[in-house]
């Protein structure tokens, strides 16, 4: 009897730990999962963030998607920070229950198919629309806002997110300068025509611009309207210079390069005025 009462103590022992540690991971979860390696693009802007190239990726396509939207910046901080909490920025093919995507949404709950929402524009775009729908959410905390949409049984865990948003969101919609700078590696995924189409109708997807023509090979130039459109479109094209190839972003009298991973200042003659200037590698 002592035999058996000892074991089903040590069972209950174990499976108090086991959902202590399960309630440890869901809070924290995303945070372990970020990479503690080969991080390869660091925002500065009024603070610090290092992410790797996907993240930075996903990041830029969702803060992008907001501005088209013509969401205000806060909402974009939500949007990052309720990424950041249920995929740790990444565009998850599955998750609790039938979860998927960026923003973990349920098919099951009406966000769309499997398919739809494994598109980060797609699910941006669905984020967006329950937030806005959401009254009073520009005067609410970040965690309450996002635990509006999302419905969490953890909805305090966004609010950690919250710095690290508001750098990206500062970075991303053009409030800070230079302030993207991403190491890619040294064979690019694409390179040529086919890097500076995909790109071109990248960025057009999701700063919604008009008449942006993908015929020259080696890069494009797209019109900003003022300082602001200049870098959130440099910031933009830097954040996917590793999924699409990208060799060089100049605007201004500024340019970053995939060699350095960095930003400087360029002597001599500056960019064309108003342009953003990107130039993709021409062979692998």
């Amino acid at each position: 009897m002592r035999t058996r009462a000892a074991v089903s103590g040590g069972v209950v022992l174990i499976l108090v730990a086991v959902v202590a540690i399960w309630v440890v991971v869901r809070q924290a979860g995303d945070r372990l999962r970020l990479p503690l390696a080969g991080r390869t693009c660091t925002v500065q802007a009024d603070g610090r963030v290092v992410l790797d190239a996907d993240q930075m990726a996903n990041a830029a396509t969702i803060a992008a998607i907001g501005a088209q939207r013509g969401m205000p910046e806060r909402a974009v901080v939500v949007a990052l920070a309720t990424a950041y909490q249920e995929s740790g920025l990444r565009n998850l093919a599955d998750g609790d229950r039938d979860s998927v995507g960026l923003f973990q949404q349920r098919p099951s709950q009406g966000w769309g198919t499997p398919a739809q929402i494994r598109d980060q524009r797609y699910a941006a775009n669905r984020f967006y629309a329950a937030l806005k729908k959401v009254r009073g959410w520009e005067e609410m905390r970040v965690t309450d806002a996002a635990q509006r949409v999302q419905r969490s049984a953890f909805p305090e865990a966004y609010q950690k997110w919250a710095d690290e948003s508001e750098v990206l969101s500062k970075a991303l919609l053009g409030d800070a300068t230079s302030a993207v700078a991403c190491t890619v590696g040294r064979t690019p995924v694409m390179f040529g025509t086919a890097a500076a189409t995909q790109l071109t109708r990248n960025l057009v997807l999701d700063w919604g611009l008009k008449g942006t023509d993908p015929t020259d090979p080696t890069g494009l130039a797209v019109t900003a309207g003022d300082q602001r459109d200049g870098w959130r479109y440099a910031h933009w094209l830097v954040s996917h210079a590793q999924d699409h190839g990208v060799k060089r972003v100049r605007f201004g009298n500024q340019e970053w390069t995939a060699r350095n991973g960095t930003w400087g200042q360029v002597s001599g003659e500056q960019g064309p005025t108003g342009q953003v200037v990107a130039e993709v590698f021409t062979e692998g």
